[in-house]
């Protein structure tokens, strides 16, 4: 079994990812919603998807949290630390499933993801990487404080940009 920790925020929880989680993560992925991350993608490609999830916590020690409204149990994303083959360094990440954007829920559960990086791992610095034109998930790097860097070219993912995270104690 892999020892993957729970935080809790105010109205979130982040925990394991769950084989629960997969019908919501299989409709995300089939959607358009899912073009900056892979997707779309077919059921059996995100069942893949959902086990990397798992597999990036095994090898690594660390990964993305399934986050879930603390009140109704509702999944409503993947947000949390990843660094993958090929990816440049130590990401914080984050996929909103459909229906749930608006509500401050992956600020809410990005913040406590970065607070786990640099107050329980001790990482010095993190940084978002996101897709162009995930104008979204640049807003989101923004409002907590990241900003644009450096462009970076990924093998499958192609053009996406580097957002650098405030480092530990500073404002964000």
């Amino acid at each position: 079994m892999i020892d993957i920790p729970v935080l809790q925020t105010d109205r979130l929880t982040l925990r394991a990812p769950s084989e629960t989680d997969f019908p919501a993560l299989a409709a995300f992925y089939a959607s358009d919603r899912s073009q900056f991350v892979g997707g779309p993608q077919t059921a059996e490609q995100t069942w893949r998807t959902l086990a990397s999830e798992l597999g990036h916590w095994a090898l690594k020690g660390y990964g993305r949290w399934a986050v879930e409204i603390s009140k109704t149990g509702d999944f409503i994303g993947l947000i949390g630390l990843w660094n993958p083959e090929g990816w440049p360094e130590e990401e914080l990440g984050w996929d909103l499933m459909n229906g749930f954007e608006g509500n401050g829920y992956a600020t809410e559960a990005a913040v406590a993801a970065r607070r786990y990086a640099y107050e329980v791992l001790g990482w010095p610095t993190l940084m978002s990487l996101i897709r162009f034109p995930n104008t979204r998930s640049i807003a989101l790097a923004e409002r907590m404080g990241a900003a644009y860097e450096r462009d970076f070219t990924h093998e499958r993912h192609g053009h996406m940009g580097v957002w650098r995270h405030p480092a530990p104690g500073a404002p964000a």
